[in-house]
Order: structure tokens, then sequence, then C-alpha cells
């Protein structure tokens, strides 16, 4: 017998003796392949064993499992003439019609179970066996089963229910059965809620029982609403003599659709419960109410809920405190839209002044709170404003006091609650705070210009801040202010701004960067100073050549007087040198001959000389300028630009408003990119007084073919995006049979996936794209349903090597999955991060390989890249996204380190569920092709042992951008591999699609008469950790291949 089907019979004899419930080993084994084997004669005959009963049962679950019903079973009834002593069916000799027989059949059976099911109630002292439950289930999801029987399963499961002898395990089987009762027989569902609510389980001290009640109330009333009202749900929360109870009730009280004027007065009135987590559920029940968008009206109930929430911000407990704050910061706006208008500004400063209050507490989760509630009240007075960046109270304060407004004394108590609130978070010792408060500053510089500028030095400070973290924040500050005009940059605040461009930190630097495109700079010396840093940032860090071009042509259109005297002060370097040579491989030259380029398009120029050979020299750089400036302008139209300015005058004429350079209007200079390589329309520069100086020659048929060529591929890239997404969906139904233990079907799900996916054909780069990405993602989860079988159900626990190839492999696959495919949403990458995250997970829970540091380093990364993800916009991570980034701070925080909190990772993996991926994004593949024309084992490359030899290579780039690093690189063995860094600057710049030649060194010609190497193209991973890895002289970071390893022939060069 196959070894399949004999675990199978084991199952079953393991589960008439007490150790399976009906029904597992069906699932786990598989149950087609069993009777396909045996026959149902031969599996009825090995199951024979134990008592008849219970022989029974499990055939008839087994039966169910396979046919569907009962039935279906009994219309086969010739293959079963021996089972007539055992269940009474005398299929050859009744004369009754077919259908009578099958619902005689099916009684008979019904009867047998259940008079098995109440023979053991009353042989184990009235308590329900685990044989007997799994039998009344049969019967309850078998839609055949007659009414009679089932209202016996009801009454006998309702008694049972009362019963004070009943195990743990016991309470939570009847409650799972009449759940499914409900379900299935719908008009049951009020009875059996009033079955649940009078075995008082709710209200026991068992904190599992209480659960698992609540738990079956709540499944049963999502069903329908109605059936729990608003008094059941009153007297539930009045008799819960437990805390857990409470919680439940009060945690769950939406879902179970109670009204909202009786959720409110439950929340309200439990604020006042002695226990410190019952009052923080219902201050987060009253939050939930607001979030939700109910409209309270009366305004004595919007007070109400405010001065309780006031009153608790002085509470014992941490997490009290820090729940009345939210509740302060929803309900407080509230209250004052409620208000008058001519009071609404004094209850919005009364509001802010609360929560200033708070900002000094002594738990950091509280501190954390009051900031970021305090970005949520968006008018403040002036005067309190300026006051909570000053520790000392301001003369205005004391003067508007004067008046009589409060006594002397209670003034400095008032004052005092919010001097300086701003300086202390800025100055708090957890980044934590310092984050939250500049974040909640970054909303008030916009409504006072005053306060704006005096919190310009605070937040300056904070650019040396440790934390890479609150210098983002700071920026992202200052960023918002430039958008708004409210940045004013100062001599005094230049050195710590240009220090964020020599940041080590990518994200740093853009975001610094993107602020000077907005800035407003009030004289030369701080233009030509922030020049002087764009060029150290562009010397120091070359990968960032064309964001510092467009940042030059940005301030050069917005500073036009002070970029031409920048450009003619250092015309020198930008001329010829001796024998008539130019520099213009030079990054500094080009930087300069982009300003000089941007400044006619300002239009406050006033007549500054700007040499029209410039336009010229600019010409030759074309290709590195346009990419720079591709979402400003396209290629063709900066070249008819360039070719204008550099004929419109003679050498040393002055570039008046009037000439011929064009003016660029906000509206043209942000237009959307197009493909400069397509024949359809060009988008131009237009002149000061509206009219196009540059008309594209293209002739009728020649657009009409290109509309219809975009036309075509825009109707074939959806055609593939439909039958993607039909297979994306195929890919959740898989992964719930890997949570079923049926791991086989789901891979051969997964391989049906792939083999669809491979007849759909693609004819453009954004459809070939998306096949690419879908295959990978396929790969994945396959990775993850053979991983999920060692770790969570530990079928193969002791292949532990193997278990970490396949770690390894899905480590790699999830890594090209982030790094070789651009133009995800937020939603779409947040997506792929989860996946990563549960890859490190799963790690982390098997001990004998978690690798824990590492893992951990990757974790915590990951979690901070969403983090600053989720910071920038309103999408929600996920269930598994929240429990992971507590569980790393725990662990961080935890001297123990992972091992105290393996078993709350284990529980994480556990209740993973994949969500329901789809694509909406246009994704485009990050590819390479490479070549060695005319090498092979017959004609291999000349070389000289000890001395560097030349590798000619042809490349194909797909999609590459200037801001991707990347590396050929060259090996003879795994120990053995040289790297050398491809600079697409050099390189001729960065298009959609790129081919070049390209020699490569290699160094390492050993002493022998052949050998062979193995090249491929790798793409550096820019937000790893660049401590993981350690080249010399290579990568800083871990590389994703673009590309197959291509084997180049090399031979020994003969003397003759």
């Amino acid at each position: 017998m196959p070894q399949g089907q004999r675990r199978l019979l084991l199952a079953a004899r393991s589960w008439c003796s007490g150790g399976l419930v009906a029904g597992l080993g069906v699932r786990v084994f598989g149950l087609g392949g069993l009777v396909a084997g045996l026959g149902w004669l031969a599996v009825w005959r090995r199951l024979s064993f134990g008592s008849e009963a219970q022989s029974l049962a499990f055939f008839l679950e087994l039966a169910r499992c396979y046919t569907g019903s009962y039935c279906q079973l009994i219309a086969s009834g010739h293959k079963f003439e021996s089972l007539n002593k055992t269940v009474c069916f005398h299929l050859s000799s009744s004369s009754a019609p077919p259908v009578q027989k099958n619902h005689a059949r099916c009684s008979s059976m019904e009867h047998q179970l259940l008079r098995t099911c109440l023979k053991s109630l009353n042989d184990n002292n009235n308590t329900l066996s685990l044989q007997a439950l799994a039998s009344l289930r049969s019967l309850i999801i078998n839609p055949n089963t007659s009414d009679s029987t089932i209202y016996s399963i009801l009454e006998t499961l309702t008694r049972s229910l009362k019963l004070g002898t009943n195990s743990l395990t016991t309470h939570h089987h009847i409650l799972k059965l009449l759940t499914d009762l409900a379900s299935h027989r719908t008009h049951l569902s009020s009875q059996i809620l009033n079955s649940i609510h009078s075995s008082s389980l709710l209200f026991t001290e068992s904190i599992q029982i209480a659960t698992e009640s609540l738990t079956s109330l709540a499944s049963i009333a999502n069903s329908d609403h109605n059936k729990i009202d608003d008094h059941l749900f009153m007297s539930l929360c009045f008799a819960a003599t437990s805390t857990s109870a409470r919680l439940r009730l009060l945690r769950n009280g939406e879902r179970l659709g109670i009204g909202m004027h009786v959720l409110f007065t439950v929340f309200l009135g439990f604020t006042k419960d002695p226990y410190p987590y019952v009052r923080k559920a219902s201050l987060d029940g009253l939050l939930g109410l607001c979030k939700s968008g109910n409209v309270f009206e009366d305004v004595s109930v919007i007070e109400g809920c405010y001065f309780r929430a006031v009153e608790l911000l002085q509470d014992n407990e941490h997490s009290v405190r820090s729940a009345a704050i939210r509740v302060v910061s929803e309900w407080g706006p509230m209250l004052i839209a409620a208000k008058e208008e001519n009071d609404k500004i004094d209850w919005s400063n009364q509001v802010f002044v609360q929560l200033c209050s708070m900002v000094r507490d002594m738990s950091v989760e509280v501190r954390v709170e009051a900031f970021n509630a305090l970005g949520k009240i968006k008018l403040v007075s002036e005067d309190i404003l300026l006051q909570t960046i000053s520790k000392k109270v301001l003369a205005i304060m004391k003067e508007k006091n004067s008046h009589g407004q409060c006594a002397a004394e209670r003034f400095e108590i008032l004052a005092s609650s919010y001097a300086g609130a701003f300086v202390h978070g800025l100055e708090d010792e957890f980044h934590e705070v310092r984050k939250s408060a500049c974040n909640s500053l970054r909303i008030h510089t916009i409504l006072y210009a005053e306060f704006a500028r005096q919190s310009l030095s605070l937040l300056m400070d904070m650019l040396n801040d440790d934390s890479m973290a609150v210098r983002l924040e700071a920026l992202e500050t200052l960023h918002h202010m430039a958008t708004f005009e409210c940045l004013h940059v100062q001599e005094i605040h230049m050195h710590m701004f240009l220090g964020s461009l020599l940041d080590n930190c990518d994200l740093i630097r853009s975001i610094a960067r993107k602020i000077f495109k907005l800035v407003k700079l009030s004289d030369l010396k701080l233009f030509r100073s922030s020049v002087h840093g764009l060029l150290q940032n562009l010397e120091r860090f070359t990968k960032d050549e064309a964001d510092v071009f467009s940042v030059l042509f940005f301030m050069g259109r917005s500073h036009g007087n002070f970029a031409a005297h920048v450009v003619k002060e250092v015309s020198q370097e930008i001329e010829p040198v001796l024998e008539g040579k130019l520099v213009l491989d030079s990054a500094r030259v080009a930087a300069f001959l982009v300003l000089a380029i941007s400044a006619p398009l300002s239009q406050n120029q006033n007549g500054q000389n700007i040499p029209p050979r410039l336009f010229s020299y600019a010409v030759t750089l074309l290709g590195r300028i346009s990419s720079a400036l591709r979402e400003v302008v396209d290629q063709d139209t900066l070249l008819a630009y360039l070719s204008q300015c550099s004929r419109s005058s003679n050498h040393g004429t002055e570039v008046e408003e009037s000439s011929l350079l064009p003016v660029v209007d906000d509206a043209v200079l942000t237009h959307s990119r197009k493909d400069v390589n397509s024949p359809v329309g060009v988008p131009m520069l237009q002149t000061g007084n509206g009219t196009s100086k540059v008309q594209p020659v293209i002739s009728c048929e020649l657009e009409d073919l290109a509309t219809s060529i975009v036309e075509c591929q825009a109707d074939e890239l959806d055609e593939v995006m439909k039958s993607v997404n039909l297979i994306l969906a195929r890919v959740r139904d898989a992964w719930l049979l890997v949570q079923s233990r049926c791991t086989n079907v789901a891979v051969r799900a997964l391989r049906d996936c792939k083999r669809e996916l491979a007849m759909l054909t693609s004819a453009s780069l954004e459809s070939a794209g998306i096949l690419a990405f879908t295959l990978q993602y396929l790969q994945v989860m396959k990775l993850f349903a053979k991983i999920w079988e060692h770790v969570v159900w530990k079928i193969r626990s002791d292949e532990t090597g193997g278990l970490e190839y396949l770690f390894g492999k899905l480590d790699v696959r999830l890594r090209e999955l982030r790094y070789r495919y651009i133009g995800f949403s937020k939603e779409e990458g947040l997506y792929v991060l989860e996946l990563i995250v549960v890859a490190c997970m799963l790690r982390l829970s098997k001990v004998e390989i978690c690798c824990s540091p590492t893992t951990m380093k990757k974790l915590s990364a990951v979690i901070s890249h969403i983090e600053i993800l989720n910071d920038k916009g309103t999408i929600e991570p996920s269930n598994i996204l929240m429990d992971a980034k507590k569980t790393v701070h725990e662990i961080e925080s935890s001297k123990a380190g992972i091992s105290s909190s393996l078993f709350q990772i284990t529980n994480l993996v556990d209740f993973f569920t994949l969500k329901q991926f789809s694509l909406c994004s246009r994704v485009r593949h990050i590819n390479a092709e490479l070549d060695v024309p005319g090498n092979d084992s017959e004609n291999p490359l000349p070389f000289v042992s000890g001395l560097p030899v030349a590798i000619p290579l042809d490349i194909t780039l797909y999609n590459v951008g200037s801001e991707n690093r990347l590396w050929l690189t060259i090996r003879m063995s795994q120990e053995s591999t040289q790297f050398v860094f491809l600079d697409l600057n050099i390189l001729g710049g960065c298009n959609e699609v790129k081919k070049f030649t390209f020699m490569a060194p290699f160094y390492r010609t050993p002493k022998a008469r052949s050998f062979s190497s193995w090249i491929s193209i790798g793409m550096e991973c820019v937000l790893e950790d660049c401590h993981l890895v350690k080249h010399c002289g290579g990568p800083k970071r871990e590389l994703v291949h673009l590309c197959q390893e291509k084997e180049v022939h090399l031979c020994l060069v003969r003397r003759d």
C-alpha cells in the first residue's frame, strides 16, 4: 500500500481511539488518491476497527468530504452491498423510488450518529467526548440533515454548554459548533444567541472561555446585526464582573452593531472604571466613535466627552493618559466647530494649551502622543505659538495679562504650562519625541511669518541630530515651509543647511536638494554659497548628478540675476584650455552650463550678459542635461531651445526680455515627459507672448501611424493587466491551501499559474515588465509554501540544510522583487515590503538557523523604511506590519534579545494571512543583456599571464536610471571575484533602452594556458545595510543581478 494511504488509515485508527478529530487525516494526506487506489469497499473494511459507531462515523465523514453529501454516496449503492449489516442499507431489495430510498437511508444514518452521541453523553457523566463532537459537526454541516435532528443537536449542545464539568477544550468545540450551526441554519441564530447568553460563560473567571463566548456572539451577530439589541448589550456590560469580560464587550461594541448613543453612554460610563485597561478601552471606544464619522449635534454631549478626557490627562496609568490625549485631539476640534464663530479661537487656544501641558510627561509614549496631537490643532493664536518656542514668559503675554484677565500667580502657572513646549520636545532625549515635535511644528509654521522665522533656528539645529529619522523630519518641515514660501534662510543658517547636502544618507541629500529648488535666496552671497554646496555634493556623490543639475536649473530660473553673475565669475573654467580643447567631460563645468542655460528663463533676468557660445557648449552635453531635466522638458525641445539661443545674438550682447530667448511658463515646465523617440506631437517651449518659436515637422501620415501604434499598445497592455490580475487572484486561493496543510496541491496550482503566464505574449517593454514581475511573484509564493511546510507545520523539521537553502533562495527572489521593478504604487510597494517582513519573521522563528543579529538588522531596516513611507501618506499598514514593528521595538529594548520574544514571533507567523494582491500600476523591469561578440571555446580571447586583459562587451540596459549603481562582476571561482563600476554618466546618460560597447578590464590573469571566467551585471541595493557586505574596491551593499552570467573563454598568447 502507498505511504499516503497508509497514513490516512493510521489517522483513522488514531481518531477512533481519541487522538484526532474526523476529517483531519483526509485534509492532510489526500482522500482522492486513497479512494482511487483502494476503492470504497476496501476503505470500509480497513476502517472496521474499534466500535461500529466509531468506524461508521469516520466513514461517513470520509464519504462526505469526497462526495459532497450522503445522498451522492448512497446514489452509487451497488458498491456498498457489504455495508448493509452495519448501516441498515437494503439497496437491492427495496422497491421505493430512488429519492425516497436516499432520504430513508440518510435518516437512518442521522439517527445512528445521534444515538451514538447521546450514548457518549451518558457514558461520560453528561460531558460530550471529542468523537461525539466530531460526529455532531458532520451532521451540522451536511445540508441534507433533517430539521428534527438539527433541533436535537441544538438542545444537546445547549445542555452541554451549561455544564460546569466541561474542560476548556470542550467549551471551545461546543461554541465552535454553535457558531457553525448558526451560519448553516440562520433561522436558529436568535435561539443560539440566547443559549450562549444564558450560559453565563461571558462572566466566568476564565479569560479564555469568556473570550471564546464573546467571539461566538460577535461572529453570529456579523451575519445578522439585529440579533443583539441595545438592551442585551447594556445588560451584558453591567452584569460583567470580570475585567476581561468588560474589556471584550467594550472592544467589540461597534462590531456587534450597537447603536451610537448606547455605545457613547457605555464608553463614557466606563471611563470611571477602577481598572486602567478598562478606562483605556473606553477612551479608545470614544475615539472610534469620533473617527467613524458619527455626528453629535448636542454640544453638551461633546463637552461632556471632552472634559472627561481632560480629567484623565492626570491619570496614574500612562496608557490611559495617552488614550486621553488622543480623545482630546479628536473631540477638541469637534467642540471648536460646534462653538460660535467668535468663540472658536478661544476654544482652540484652550485645547492647544491643554495638550501642551502633557509635553513634559514622564512617559515617552505620552510625550509622543502629545506632540502628535498638537499638530492636529489647526488654528492657534500667534502669541501662544511664539510662547511655545520660548522658555521665558514673553512681554506680550505679560502685557495681555496686565488688563486683569487673571491673577498673577494663576497667570504664571498657566503660561508655564505651554512656555517652551516645542523647545522641550526638540531637546528631548528620545528621538521619537524629537521627530514628533518636528512634525507638529510643521503644521504651524505656515500660519504666521514671525513664528516661522523664529522656528527656523530650532529646526536648523535639528539637522545635526544623531538620529536619521529626526534629520529627515526636520528637512521635511523645512520643505513644507519652502513650499508655502515661509522659509527665509539667513547666512547664519547656511552652514547647517549645506551640511545636509553632504550627508551619507541618500534620502537626506534628496530632500535637501528639493528645498533648494523652492527656496528664495535674498542676496548673491547666499546664492553663491548654495551653488558651491551643490557642487560639493556632486563631487562627493557622483550618482547625484542628475538631481544636482535639476536643482541648479530651478535655482537659475528663480534667481536669474544671481545665476548670470555666477556664470560670469566662472566663465574661465568653461572656456577652452590649451590648444582649444574643451573640458566638457567635467561634472563641474556641466553644472555651470546648466546654470547658464536656465538664467534666461527667469522673469527677472534684467539684461545680464549670457554669451551665446555657452549654449553651443551645452549642446555637446545634451544627453546628460536632458536626462537630468526629463521631468521638466524633453530632449527635442531642449535641443531646439539651445540651438535658438546659440544663434540669437553676437558675443557680448545682453539678453533682453524681448530677445529670442523664450521664457518658460510653469505649466510648460511641469508637463509630463513623453517618449523622445516617438513621432507623436512634441511639446514646445513657449515665448512670453504665447507664440511657438519651434515648430516640429511631422507629416499627417506619420501622426496617424504613431497614434494607431500607441492605441494598439495601450489595448494590449490592458489585456495583459487583466490576465495577470486573474492569475494573481488565484495565488491567494493557493495560499489558503497552504494554510490548510495541502502544500502539494498549492504548489501544483502555482505551477498551473506559471504555465498560463507563459502563454501570454508581450510586444512592449511595459507588458514585458508586468509579466516578468508576475513570474517572479509566483516563484516567491512557491518558496513561501515550501518554507511554511517546514517552519509552521514542521512536517520536515529535521531537514535544516534544505530549509537554509530555501531561505537563501527566498531572500534573493525578494531582493529582486524589491529592486528590479520600479513604478509601484505605494500600496504595491508596501505589499512587497510586507512579504520581506514575513520572510524575516519566518527565519527568526526557526531557532536552528535564525542568524538573529543579521536578520534583526534587516527586519529593523525594512520596518524603518515602512514608517517613512507611512509618514508621507494615509495608507494604513496591515496588522502583520504593526505587530512586527511592536515586536522589533520590544526586542531592541529587551536585554534578553530575541529569545524573550520567540513565542510572540511564532504567533505572528501563525496568524499571517495573505492579502489579495492586484497590479494597478505599470511596473517596469530593470533588466540587462550582455554579450561577448565573437567569443566561444573555438575563438578565445588572447591574454598574457600576469597582465590585464580587455574583454569587449555589448551591453543593453532597460529602465536603468541615473540613481542606480551598476557593477560588472568577473569571477573565476566563488572565492575570486573582481568588480568593475559602470559609470552611466560617462557612458552617455540613462534612457529607457541604452546600448553601448564597454571594454572590461580583468586584472587577475592566471598562469595557465587557458581559462574561463563568468561575467554578469549587478545592481547595488541602495536601501540595504552597507555593513553586511565587505568588498575591497567593490560594492558596499548587496547586488541583484540583472542578467545571466556569460562565460568568457581566454587563451594564452603563443610566442610564435
